[in-house]
């Protein structure tokens, strides 16, 4: 492995309040942009409310590598989708 590649998958694995587009795991953040362009239009939520979420998780101190630590989801999935919420016990950030 590339010592390039090393600091960015260490990095990865320290991030805290980072989105996977902030990450250097490119593939990842491929796959799972993906999976958001897959959740039919009907059911995702609008790009400003998408935002909002997003802003809102980062702020969230269960955030980390771009995973919530409360449920184990990717947040920039979960907050694509207009049924989902934020699942942090009784103080729902969105």
């Amino acid at each position: 492995m590339k010592k390039e590649q090393k600091k960015e998958k260490e990095l990865m694995n320290e991030c805290k309040r980072c989105l996977l587009y902030e990450m250097a795991d490119r593939d990842l953040y491929t796959r799972i942009r993906r999976t958001i362009e897959a959740i039919p239009a009907s059911m995702r939520c609008e790009e400003e409310a998408y935002q909002a979420r997003l802003a809102s998780c980062k702020t969230c101190e269960k955030l980390i590598s771009g995973m919530c630590r409360v449920c184990g989801c990717y947040v920039e999935v979960r907050a694509a989708k207009r049924e989902e919420h934020c699942p942090l016990p009784g103080e729902k950030l969105w």
